[in-house]
């Protein structure tokens, strides 16, 4: 566990990887076992990146059933019935004390991305009572408030390209002092998973679109040719 743990709850919304059921929008190119792995890439990074935040505690709120890798150093919840609106609305309601919600979708998400906010509230007078990450589809990767409530995310219109701005809109309008992180890109389709590789040179995400990309062109890489 980090050091200088804080009074912060991670939750990350996530869903079982499973082809045909988890990022469709990637097929085609890809076939749905080939989506099903970048999700489960895609996942699998995010959880890494936060068991290195100092947060008190980490909770995968899951459609589904986690891998044992990815719910190592998680508290498992699975997640409530309806849109997503009314499913993050009931991680608020049912966490007391500072929340940060987080996507699986922005495998690109690092510390760096939250250091703002865990600088802020990491005080005794923290000066945000809410923070949002934008995405640059319109939406939002990240979400955390002080206080926890439903209420001020139940009924936002959610996949829609201004849900980050009525998300920021619903925080404004009950008063709360909004932060915001740095946007980024969500991994929707498949330009959006090269575009994220681009930022994650090496890894195997990285790895795992190249070779994705080359078995859509009929390509059959060779390790040599491999990057």
């Amino acid at each position: 566990m980090p050091n200088n743990t804080i009074d912060l709850t991670v939750a990350v919304i996530a869903k079982q990887c499973l082809p045909g059921q988890v990022k469709t929008r990637l097929s085609p190119p890809l076939t749905p076992e080939g989506a099903a792995h970048l999700a489960q890439l895609s996942l699998s990074r995010t959880l890494a990146t936060v068991r290195l935040l100092p947060a008190r505690t980490r909770l995968l709120v899951m459609d589904g059933t986690p891998t044992a890798g990815d719910a190592e150093d998680f508290t498992v919840v699975h997640q409530a019935s309806g849109g997503l609106d009314e499913r993050l609305a009931a991680i608020c309601d049912g966490v007391a004390g500072p929340l940060l919600i987080i996507g699986m979708d922005t495998p690109q998400f690092s510390v760096n991305h939250v250091a703002a906010l865990l600088d802020d509230w990491g005080t005794v007078t923290a000066r945000r009572d809410a923070w949002l990450g934008p995405a640059s589809d319109g939406g939002f990767w990240g979400l955390a408030l002080r206080q926890p409530d439903g209420a001020l995310i139940r009924g936002v219109p959610m996949s829609t390209d201004t849900t980050g701005a009525q998300q920021h809109a619903r925080l404004c309008a009950a008063g709360l002092s909004v932060g915001m992180l740095p946007e980024l890109r969500d991994m929707d389709y498949f330009s959006d998973a090269h575009a994220i590789a681009a930022e994650l040179p090496g890894t195997a995400f990285a790895l795992a679109v190249e070779t994705a990309a080359a078995i859509a062109r009929g390509v059959v890489l060779t390790d040599e040719a491999r990057p």
